[in-house]
């Protein structure tokens, strides 16, 4: 029984080699967040499939958010979260504790876990060396200081990674005056992504992919081409929540990133699927 389960282990690494070929030395962004970065165990599978694919020579760059860190730091202040559409309403105060969350609990966190799964991580933010040049978002000012980023600087990333570091990155970031912003985390890993001319975007969520039926998990659809969003979105097939999400995929894919995915966190190890498989474990957009 031994040497049948080696047998099936050798199979799998055998299988996973051209996946390691074709990535090996590429740069891949992950955007973390839903349930595996609340869930324990799915947490520890994250932070080990990002060590793995960074020890075979994988170039990976973690984007993060936190909101729900940042709410329950909120409620423990007695001040009520406030949502506008669906993203969070930044005021001055509001913002000064998102840096607080995001770029120290939260981003700390994952260096630790990362290390403690064998890596070696770097914790960014998006002020650290101009990384995210950001403007007050003009689409949605009711938003408060919600950032639209206007430019990247990938010299603190690429310097981190040339230096054999897994650069870990919280969503927020200072304007010219040292206004400081939260950065929606989808926004700005599909602008990262799309700077560092990254080979694959992945978007980690709490479901399945695009789904035709969003009440049926069976229809998921496996690919869609960035120029068919539009129609999905006219016949009400991509809507809600999924819209912006979308956008950034479709944002990321046309400003030069081969392909981007929205994959099931709740499953363990989907980021090793997603990359070292031609399974897939959600929606691929190119």
């Amino acid at each position: 029984m031994q040497a049948i389960d080696n047998l099936v282990k050798a199979q799998v690494l055998n299988q996973a080699l051209p996946y390691i070929q074709k990535y090996h030395h590429k740069v891949i962004v992950v955007k973390y967040g839903g349930n595996a970065m609340v869930n324990e165990e799915l947490k520890m599978a994250v932070m080990s499939d990002i060590v793995l694919l960074s020890l075979v020579g994988i170039r990976v760059v973690l984007v993060h958010g936190g909101g729900p860190e940042i709410s329950e730091m909120l409620g423990k202040l007695g001040i009520e979260s406030r949502f506008v559409g669906g993203l969070r309403y930044t005021d001055a105060e509001t913002a000064e504790l998102v840096r607080m969350v995001l770029a120290g609990k939260v981003n700390k966190s994952l260096v630790a876990n990362l290390t403690q799964c064998g890596g070696e991580a770097l914790g960014l933010c998006g002020s650290d060396g101009g990384m995210l040049r950001v403007k007050k978002l003009e689409s949605n000012p009711d938003l408060g200081f919600v950032g639209e980023v206007t430019g990247v600087n990938i010299k603190p990333i690429t310097d981190a990674l040339a230096a054999g570091f897994i650069p870990v990155i919280a969503t927020v970031a200072t304007d010219r005056t040292g206004q400081v912003y939260n950065v929606n985390a989808d926004t700005a890993a599909a602008r990262i992504a799309a700077a560092l001319g990254a080979e694959n975007l992945i978007l980690m969520t709490d479901i399945k992919g695009l789904l035709r039926d969003k009440d049926d998990e069976s229809t998921l659809i496996p690919h869609v081409n960035v120029s068919e969003v539009p129609y999905l979105i006219k016949q009400g097939i991509i809507s809600g929540g999924m819209i912006p999400k979308i956008e950034c995929c479709v944002e990321a894919v046309r400003r030069g990133v081969k392909k981007a995915c929205i994959i099931d966190g709740r499953i363990l190890h989907s980021i090793l699927i997603e990359i070292l498989s031609n399974e897939g474990v959600g929606t691929l957009f190119d």
